[in-house]
């Protein structure tokens, strides 16, 4: 059991109210190590940006410790400050600024386990304040993309046998593109939608497929039935008039086998050994097209260090001057992704369709990355 420094400063943040776990923990490193600055940068919705909880000035350049922190989710230290990585279980919340910090590696290894807590935390009270949320907005949301956002289990997750990552675009703005995933440590759950529709219309019709699917999943159902039940509960709903497509999988951690059901599905490619190609899906019709669609789902079993892209049709349809990106661009940008992370990678395809199209993309987008590292137990 952890004693010490560390503990205390860990109790701090589990007694302190919601709004006021920075100032609380700041308190405590203040009387603790003598730190006496103390911010926390949480990254934006676009991953573009790291912005100060205290307000001051952003960090956007790539080159700064800040982001070296947030990317390779180590400690950096430069003459006396230091960038502590702030997350939990794999989604990265930002980078925990902290002024003077020595270098002496058992504090600065305390220091980084703290940081780690206030990422704990601030994934159990975000819920019960807007504190934390309004603050790592670079300009405002939409409605539809306030709903969008809420609506996801996370942008990134770690286990020994995946890691996964996921992203919208644009940001800001997006409308009914989405993905949901969920592990019980024996499976893995992951869906993605590609919305039909503009504003808050589409955003309500991906919800109800979205949370269909996980009340489907939450009753054990099997995978099939789990697609036709969210056809069903949009069918009931629009008759016909509206429908999505959506790409439901489960990843079996224990043998890599991972089973699907293409209901009019965004692209799903594979990235083995360094070729990138396109795993052929059994197109089914739509969610919420017809009455009764029987689903049915396909197997295919999965390679350990397999990479797997979902993909929805704004990526490939990014458009800069009637030009699209398309697939020889996609699939030469996708194999130099082996190296990274999925978050970096996912990040790193937004960014080359925002370079690509100078500016954010018109049209939604949805990018899901999935690594296969091999069973564990």
């Amino acid at each position: 059991m952890t004693s010490g420094p560390e503990a205390r400063a860990r109790q701090v943040l589990t007694e302190s109210p919601a709004d006021l776990l920075l100032d609380r923990l700041a308190g405590e490193l203040t009387r603790a190590y003598r730190i006496t600055d103390v911010d926390l940068f949480q990254v934006d919705y676009r991953l573009s940006v790291l912005l100060p909880l205290a307000g001051g000035e952003p960090v956007s350049g790539p080159g700064h410790p800040a982001w070296r922190c947030f990317d390779h989710q180590q400690p950096v230290l430069t003459e006396g400050v230091g960038w502590f990585p702030v997350g939990m279980r794999g989604e990265r919340r930002g980078v925990l600024r902290l002024t003077p910090v020595p270098d002496d590696r058992a504090t600065v290894d305390e220091l980084a386990r703290i940081a780690t807590a206030l990422g704990h935390e601030l994934a159990a009270v975000t819920a019960g304040t807007d504190v934390y949320r309004t603050s790592r907005r670079a300009r405002r949301l939409t409605l539809a993309a306030e709903m969008q956002w809420e609506l996801l289990p996370g942008r990134s997750r770690d286990r020994p046998s995946f890691r996964l990552a996921g992203q919208l675009e644009p940001a800001y703005a997006v409308r009914g593109d989405s993905f949901d995933w969920s592990d019980d440590g024996d499976r893995l759950w992951l869906s993605t939608i590609n919305g039909t529709g503009e504003g808050v219309a589409a955003s309500m019709l991906t919800a109800l497929a979205t949370h269909a699917l996980r009340n489907a999943r939450r009753g054990g159902l099997g995978l099939a039935d789990q697609v036709a039940l969210a056809d069903q509960a949009i069918y009931a709903l629009h008759g016909g008039e509206q429908h999505l497509s959506a790409l439901v999988m489960e990843l079996d951690l224990g043998s890599g086998v991972l089973t699907a059901v293409d209901a009019g599905s965004p692209r799903l490619m594979l990235l083995r050994d360094g070729e990138v190609t396109e795993q052929v899906l059994d197109k089914q019709f739509p969610l919420g097209m017809f009455e009764g669609t029987d689903y049915q789902h396909q197997r295919f079993e999965l390679r350990r260090g397999d990479r797997l892209f979902v993909l929805s049709d704004g990526v490939l349809d990014a458009t800069d001057r009637h030009v699209r990106y398309g697939e020889t661009a996609l699939e030469r940008f996708l194999r130099r992704t082996g190296p990274m992370t999925p978050l970096d990678a996912v990040r790193s395809l937004i960014g080359d369709l925002r370079a690509f199209v100078a500016g954010d993309l018109v049209d939604d987008a949805v990018v899901v990355c999935l690594d296969w590292t091999g069973p564990h137990p």
